[in-house]
């Protein structure tokens, strides 16, 4: 591997799954030094900053080494999301190193770009077609968009798993469970890896405001807004 430009910390709790990684950033694209994905909804604020101490340790990196940390806004779940994004915005304040969001459907197509032929069923899958993303949005819902050569076509929205659009897809990824209700091809991109985080992140560019794609209001609301919902 080349010597790296940057080295950055990639993170993403919006899906029922946390992933940390350190990614090289070459000439050559991002390249993985280590990474670690859990899959439990129920223990993101948990188990978040072992795992980036465990990253580190691996890919032989100290905090101080890091030059940038990307971060997946969503869609995804209030509090969990609210828990990597926290987490990745005092981490990249501590270090005075600049923090990316992005939208983390779009990392798991870039996922999925990078290992097109991992299907059930590769033959069925037309690399050149559109790719649906979903990922489990709870209540009953999931959060999709669609993608063609990297380009997001629709979304990111929020519906009933009968109501998405799947447009011209000839593959899905995302939350299992979720993608198997399509009659499509099914990848094994479920989750956005770390080198796709850093994939799909503008490094060149200033970074924005990390800006949390929830899509819907938060579960949990001030009583006052409650007794306002119960008149209502």
């Amino acid at each position: 591997m080349t010597e790296p430009q940057r080295l950055v910390l990639a993170l993403d709790t919006a899906t029922p799954a946390v992933v940390v990684g350190v990614v090289a950033v070459t000439d050559d694209g991002p390249a993985t030094l280590a990474e670690q994905v859990v899959h439990d909804h129920r223990r993101h604020a948990e188990m978040l900053t072992t795992l980036m101490q465990q990253v580190l340790a691996d890919s032989g990196c100290r905090g101080a080494d890091l030059t940038d940390v990307v971060v997946g806004c969503g869609p995804g779940p209030f509090t969990g999301l609210r828990v990597g994004m926290a987490t990745a915005a005092a981490y990249a304040d501590a270090l005075s190193i600049p923090a990316y969001g992005v939208c983390s459907l779009d990392a798991i197509a870039a996922a999925h770009a990078a290992t097109p032929s991992d299907t059930e069923d590769p033959t069925e899958a037309d690399p050149a077609g559109e790719v649906l993303v979903v990922t489990d949005a709870r209540r009953r819902e999931v959060y999709w968009a669609r993608y063609r050569d990297g380009e997001r076509l629709v979304g990111p929205e929020v519906t009933a798993p009968d109501a998405v659009d799947t447009g011209e897809a000839t593959v899905v990824a995302g939350t299992p469970g979720f993608t198997d209700r399509y009659e499509l091809p099914v990848s094994s991109a479920t989750v956005p890896t770390a080198a796709a985080l850093v994939a799909v992140a503008d490094l060149a560019a200033p970074p924005a405001e990390l800006t949390p794609l929830y899509l819907r209001r938060p579960d949990a609301v001030e009583l006052k807004d409650q007794r306002r919902k119960s008149l209502l």
